[in-house]
């Protein structure tokens, strides 16, 4: 009875829409395939940057085997730190990541730690490998926000934009419907929907722009480190605007704070700014 997903003025409508695949009598969740899949991309997306900038590729293979394991536990851990509330109180829920609960701050927080590490074993530059991983991290953030579609999370809240997004309420943890989202909500042959901003889909249109302008700036960049911070800068930003959206934000621990908004924020002015003081050291050197 009812689409599961609509975007009613796209015309856009998504009959049945399933959480998970049996398979063999177990149960496997989209969203993990979606995240594994886009793992996989990022590896290939930075292998193919790593080639094009005449770099070793196998030795991508060898950080991402490192990177995905740390930065899947970093971004557990982000999220259960600042959901200590509900995870205190159910301890055994914290090894349960079927059904969602990944931060990517953690995991990107995790990754960085990760790949200086191994940059010290394999005796390379950190800073080198950040610019050719964070094309491969891009693209992994592109194809992941699509499992928090399937989940039917990481929304926002009310809006009847043209990208407007109506979820069956039934479908919806209830705990990230607002007050807002109940006043509107829209009833359609029997079924409740709520109408959202589909958070998940601006955040990965986003981030293929700064993905493109990474790999069109990467022929003139000029010292190491460069896309990484552009990254920073582009993600930050993008990042800022659209947390505030959502309606199931990380808080502050007693707080109203947007967690990962506020990083966002930090992250892009330390990028700006660092970008903006190389942009002035490089010229004052030419001049001399």
């Amino acid at each position: 009875m009812g689409a599961d997903i609509r975007f009613p003025h796209l015309g856009i409508e998504i009959e049945n829409l399933g959480k998970t695949i049996s398979i063999g009598g177990f149960s496997i969740a989209y969203y993990g395939i979606i995240i594994s899949l886009g793992m996989l991309c990022g590896y290939f997306m930075a292998a193919a940057q790593a080639k094009r900038t005449g770099q070793n590729a196998e030795l991508y293979l060898d950080l991402a085997l490192w990177d995905i394991i740390f930065a899947i536990i970093g971004a557990r851990i982000y999220y259960v730190i600042f959901s200590w509330d509900y995870y205190k109180q159910n301890l055994i829920e914290i090894f349960n990541i079927r059904g969602g609960g990944l931060a990517i701050y953690g995991g990107v927080i995790a990754g960085v730690i990760t790949t200086f590490v191994f940059s010290k074993v394999k005796r390379v530059s950190f800073l080198k490998l950040l610019d050719t991983t964070c094309t491969g991290l891009l693209t992994g953030q592109i194809i992941g926000r699509w499992g928090n579609f399937c989940n039917r999370e990481a929304f926002g809240g009310y809006t009847d934009n043209l990208f407007a997004m109506q979820l069956r309420q039934s479908d919806v943890n209830s705990s990230y419907i607002t007050d807002e989202l109940l006043q509107n909500i829209i009833t359609l042959d029997g079924v409740n929907y709520i109408q959202v901003h589909p958070t998940f889909l601006y955040e990965s249109v986003w981030n293929i722009c700064v993905l493109v302008i990474i790999l069109l700036y990467t022929k003139h960049k000029k010292y190491n480190g460069q896309l990484f911070l552009i990254y920073l800068l582009g993600y930050g930003i993008g990042r800022v605007w659209i947390e505030g959206l959502r309606t199931d934000q990380l808080l502050f621990f007693g707080t109203g704070i947007a967690v990962s908004q506020v990083l966002s924020g930090l992250l892009a002015a330390f990028a700006a700014y660092l970008l903006i003081y190389k942009h002035r050291k490089s010229e004052i050197s030419s001049k001399n």
